[in-house]
């Protein structure tokens, strides 16, 4: 079997993103004033003492609530969640996992640490912040164009410069790396891929089984999905150092790629065969969905099989992580049979 090298980033026609499940932003914007000094409500609405409205005041770049502008570049950043909630419970025994400023931050590029998020400030695009846009492109990280007040609310120094950004947990590996493992050791990859996993419980829990049931490694996407935070290095019980993670760009492209690789797929859904009539031996990924969602459409097309745990109880499906545990250790026995 070849393990060469492979382009799992390449772009197809199609997307295997699920509609966004964050609600609208909520953000507000300060308040603004009109020519004659008067303090309105953040939206063009002011009065004087004759209680009559003013004309619509001229916004700034980091008051304007339309749409941010200077994204088309890099995507839209659009319907994020609150970022905080992926380190507020790191405790004092971890390092933040935060950085601010524009130096702080290219940096960090330079010295080659690996960076799971950038947010800058929409319509800043002066020399620096395009000096740590370059690195960002090079480096593949995922760009989000946020209003200032938004990254005041995010930055725990106060003194961000319009620019933070989100150092990874662990260090991700390419998916060639976790092939190359495999055929190290001798054995038929073994693979999870998870299909926008946002809990990062679910993610930790997942890791933990995935090295436990002797997988070679564990592919998430990049947008979407949890990264490997502090919580998700709790709740994998320290298997986020021992598992290699790879992030891609397109789940479905990947399969696609490691398809020509000789590795076989099968999704879990409730519509799928029973897994105990499916052949689940030789070289195998195991690909979960979202908690809501289950797999998105393009990639169940893209997969081999679908298979299904057997229920009988009066709820009709269990937690990702435990779905993924059954499935892992049916791939198991039939391997060791």
């Amino acid at each position: 079997m070849a393990y060469g090298k492979i382009n799992p980033e390449g772009k197809g026609r199609g997307s295997d993103r699920t509609p966004d499940r964050y609600g609208k932003s909520s953000d507000r914007y300060g308040k603004s004033m009109d020519r004659t000094g008067k303090s309105g409500d953040g939206y063009g609405k002011s009065s004087d003492r004759s209680g009559k409205r003013d004309r619509k005041p001229v916004w700034k770049n980091s008051e304007r609530p339309a749409k941010d502008r200077g994204r088309e570049k890099y995507g839209k950043g659009k319907d994020l969640p609150d970022f905080r909630d992926q380190i507020q419970d790191e405790g004092d025994d971890l390092p933040s996992r935060i950085l601010e400023g524009r130096n702080p931050v290219l940096e960090a590029y330079r010295a080659g640490r690996t960076i799971d998020r950038l947010m800058v400030q929409s319509g800043t695009m002066d020399g620096p912040i395009q000096s740590i846009l370059r690195e960002a492109k090079k480096a593949g990280t995922v760009v989000d164009f946020l209003p200032r007040e938004r990254l005041d609310q995010i930055s725990e120094t106060g003194m961000h410069q319009g620019v933070i950004a989100y150092t990874a947990f662990c260090d991700y590996v390419e998916v060639e790396d976790i092939l190359a493992a495999a055929k190290e050791k001798g054995e038929d990859p073994f693979l999870f891929l998870l299909d926008d996993i946002e809990d990062p419980h679910n993610l930790g829990a997942i890791i933990r089984t995935a090295n436990l049931a002797g997988a070679h490694g564990v592919i998430i996407p990049k947008r979407r999905a949890a990264g490997v935070t502090a919580t998700v290095a709790r709740a994998s019980a320290g298997a986020v150092n021992y598992t290699p993670i790879a992030r891609v760009t397109n789940l479905a492209n990947t399969i696609e790629a490691l398809k020509k690789e000789g590795i076989w797929f099968a999704c879990a859904d409730m519509d799928g065969e029973v897994m105990y009539k499916t052949n689940l031996t030789g070289p195998i990924g195991l690909v979960i969905g979202n908690e809501g969602s289950g797999v998105s459409r393009l990639v169940k097309e893209k997969c081999d099989y679908v298979v299904r745990i057997p229920m009988h109880g009066d709820i009709d499906s269990l937690n990702a992580s435990v779905a993924a545990g059954v499935l892992a250790f049916e791939i198991v026995r039939q391997r060791e049979q």
